[in-house]
């Protein structure tokens, strides 16, 4: 299984996913695949939970994006990474 990878999109937006280049994509079209990604969304206790990425308009689990569109890349924490592995088994 592909590790996920938090992503933090210049909006704002944070998700962990696993994330694919798009080889062979032309200027101007998309060139990442985010697969299975998840909103991490903030409790008040502290802790975070996963929701599916725009799981409330569609039941898609691949989306192709524009890489300029991503603020920064990086490994989650451990318990992210491992709720994330749980979710997507």
């Amino acid at each position: 299984m592909a590790k996920g990878q938090l992503i933090i999109f210049h909006t704002g937006g944070t998700i962990v996913s696993q994330i694919e280049e798009i080889e062979g994509a032309d200027l101007g079209e998309p060139d990442c695949k985010l697969v299975k990604p998840f909103n991490i969304v903030p409790q008040s206790n502290g802790n975070a939970t996963l929701e599916p990425w725009m799981g409330e308009l569609t039941s898609q689990v691949e989306f192709n994006v524009h890489s300029d569109k991503i603020l920064t890349i990086c490994d989650p924490l451990g318990k992210i990474q491992d709720t994330y592995e749980s979710l997507t088994k």
